[in-house]
């Protein structure tokens, strides 16, 4: 029964300055381990650092590309206006012409002594020839 005692104290002991050596954390450091946290750190750092560097290019960059939106956004708009502008135009001289043939048609049966030949036809534009280049022989 004295065993039995002593073996409890012993493991009891024991346990104690296991939990008390791990609560309180070993002190030493080999100098390989600290080396490598060394090396760690300052990789973080360095990472850190350039991390900080490309959230500021992604924000400058997020700048350009929303400012650019804004201008295909108001140039769509000059676009949509230009076209409806241009539409309304060629629909507006479509008219003209209309009104145009049929007062040249009206026209036509009351004054009798035009002919239908004597209609006004439009020109081609003349295109210039480009002049040519010297070939200067000296």
């Amino acid at each position: 029964m004295i065993q039995t005692m002593t073996v409890r104290n012993i493991i009891a002991v024991a346990a104690i300055s296991l939990s008390a050596v791990s609560l309180s954390g070993c002190d030493y450091w080999p100098p390989a381990l600290q080396t490598q946290i060394e090396q760690l750190r300052s990789e973080l750092q360095s990472a850190t650092v350039e991390k900080t560097q490309l959230q500021n290019q992604l924000a400058s960059i997020t700048k350009v590309k929303d400012d650019l939106q804004v201008q295909v956004d108001d140039l769509s708009r000059a676009n949509r206006d230009k076209s409806s502008m241009i539409n309304s135009l060629q629909n507006s001289l479509a008219a003209a012409q209309e009104r145009l043939a049929k007062s040249g048609k009206v026209a036509t049966p009351k004054a009798g002594a035009v002919k239908p030949s004597a209609k006004a036809t439009q020109k081609a534009p003349v295109k210039k020839k480009a002049p040519a280049k010297a070939t200067g022989a000296r």
